[in-house]
């Protein structure tokens, strides 16, 4: 027999009841089912519930144990999972918006905060590559100049350094979306990739992710595949960096071009290239209407570790940092010294 595909509606109460019993302890009965459920604003009967049940079971999405009530599969977790992961695409885009709006770095007095990456590391595997991450930023392919080191105990956002471990932090990209925001100038962020260079010239973008069609960020998630290469952009001038591509409306690029040239001199310069309006970009194509920028990633000076094949964990928009916790990259050995962790 045909089984029919449930609605809507049927799906969202069937995922409802599974994300109940995903974080219940034992099993539970339809009756306490049906009463989360209401309290949570599902319109569901106890008889209805029971219904949706009977077909998990069928489906393998939950069992049965007697009286006592139902307890979820692991089919059911993993149904549960993917679900979530449909609900977050488009998470790293709301995140840049939410992160863009509450920062509150002022450029001219630099004072407020700042959005920062943090990454997880052994202290001695960033003393061994300190060499190569200090010529990521000589050679311009990181995000300004400022960094911050994060002893054990200490957090960013919902992250905190764990005991034995410290946490590299490196100003986001998304800090020049706000700096741009509180000077009246929006700033749209379709897509983030892997930069092609060659002899020291950016060529094309190689790889391209929708920050809209993600729940992953998108440089992260080319440093944990391998996809970089670091090494050879700081010896030949020819490999691969994250960059991220924006819009801005094609009246306020005079205005950005001044606004970059103050952040350069702050240790906040990232920006590679403003295109001209209407213009194609490195390939890519711009609205009509605006300027498309390429931005230098902030992640870049730790992918160059995992290149090196050493274990990091690096977290994308981690959260915001005080611009005055900030130090130049040549202070990181002074600074991790002073952490006394070797």
């Amino acid at each position: 027999m045909k089984r029919i595909r449930p609605t809507r509606r049927q799906h969202r109460n069937r995922l409802a009841i599974l994300e109940l019993l995903n974080v219940s302890t034992g099993p539970v009965s339809s009756a306490r089912i049906a009463e989360s459920l209401v309290d949570s604003g599902y319109d569901v009967s106890e008889r209805t519930v029971r219904a949706y049940l009977q077909q998990m079971d069928e489906d393998g999405l939950t069992r049965c144990i007697g009286r006592s009530g139902r307890v979820i599969t692991q089919e059911g977790r993993s149904e549960v999972g993917a679900s979530r992961i449909l609900e977050r695409v488009g998470f790293v885009s709301a995140r840049i918006d939410r992160l863009t709006f509450q920062m509150s770095f002022d450029l001219i007095r630099r004072v407020g905060t700042v959005v920062s990456n943090l990454t997880i590391v052994n202290p001695q595997d960033l003393r061994d590559c300190l060499g190569d991450i200090t010529e990521v930023f000589d050679k311009g392919y990181a995000m300004g100049t400022q960094v911050a080191l994060f002893g054990p105990g200490e957090s960013i956002g919902e992250t905190t350094v764990p005991p034995t471990k410290v946490g590299l932090c490196t100003v986001c990209s998304v800090t020049l979306n706000g700096v741009l925001l509180k000077h009246g100038v929006p700033v749209r962020s379709p897509f983030s990739g892997l930069l092609e260079l060659h002899e020291g010239e950016a060529i094309r973008f190689a790889e391209l992710v929708s920050y809209e069609g993600t729940s992953l960020d998108p440089l992260a998630m080319f440093i944990r595949g391998g996809m970089t290469d670091y090494l050879g952009a700081i010896r030949t001038g020819t490999g691969r960096i994250g960059a991220g591509f924006r819009e801005i409306p094609a009246e306020s690029r005079e205005m950005v071009a001044g606004l970059a040239a103050k952040l350069e001199t702050v240790g906040m310069g990232a920006f590679m290239s403003i295109g001209c309006p209407g213009q194609m970009l490195l390939n890519l194509p711009v609205r009509e209407g605006c300027c498309g920028m390429v931005l230098i990633g902030g992640l870049n000076p730790v992918s160059i570790m995992v290149e090196r094949g050493y274990r990091v964990n690096p977290v994308a928009l981690a959260g915001l940092v005080e611009f005055h916790r900030l130090h130049h990259y040549s202070e990181l050995a002074r600074r991790l010294d002073e952490l006394k962790l070797f």
